[in-house]
């Protein structure tokens, strides 16, 4: 008998960013660019960019459970951030891009709870870890055309990644 698929929900800075590494993976559905957190109904990217709507970019990720575990899942969002930057992720600044785990039941938190204490054990980071774990709110697809934006303009996805940092840190830290 298959798993009823569940969702996870991270937010990692600029949603472009996040997708690539959870998409195309064996027990992932789908990975869905959106806003979660804030005060409004229906925000749009200028709102949320703006930061006045308390949202934060995320990827909603639906995936099965008995083919990919959601402790592999928060093991693979770890690897993508920057878990001690309070001001947004790389070149991305502001509220929107911060970083936070939205948890969807008692055992995601649980989990990424756990997750949080092993980076926080680990040494990886010499500064604390300020990723917040919150209980999820409604999501809010982004528009179309911030959906699978590495498949539609790779070109520019590569720039962007490029010029923001992200990879470097990546380099450093985990690999």
């Amino acid at each position: 008998m298959d798993h009823p698929l569940e969702v996870a929900t991270f937010a990692g800075g600029c949603f472009w960013c996040m997708v690539q590494p959870f998409d195309q993976l064996l027990g992932i559905h789908k990975v869905v660019s959106g806003y979660m957190g804030g005060h409004i109904d229906n925000p749009t990217y200028e709102e949320v960019k703006e930061g006045n709507t308390g949202h934060y970019e995320v990827v909603q990720i639906t995936f099965n459970p008995s083919v990919f575990l959601y402790t592999d899942l928060l093991e693979m969002y770890w690897r993508q951030i920057d878990p001690t930057d309070e001001g947004g992720q790389f070149q991305d600044r502001g509220d929107s891009y911060r970083t936070a785990i939205f948890y969807h039941s008692e055992e995601q938190k649980q989990r990424a709870e756990e997750s949080k204490i092993k980076i926080e054990q680990s040494g990886i980071f010499s500064k604390s870890i300020v990723t917040k774990i919150i209980p999820a709110a409604v999501f809010y697809p982004a528009e179309d055309y911030h959906q699978d934006f590495y498949k539609k303009k790779p070109k520019a996805y590569k720039e962007d990644r490029k010029i923001s940092g992200r990879d470097e840190f990546i380099e450093k830290h985990w690999d």
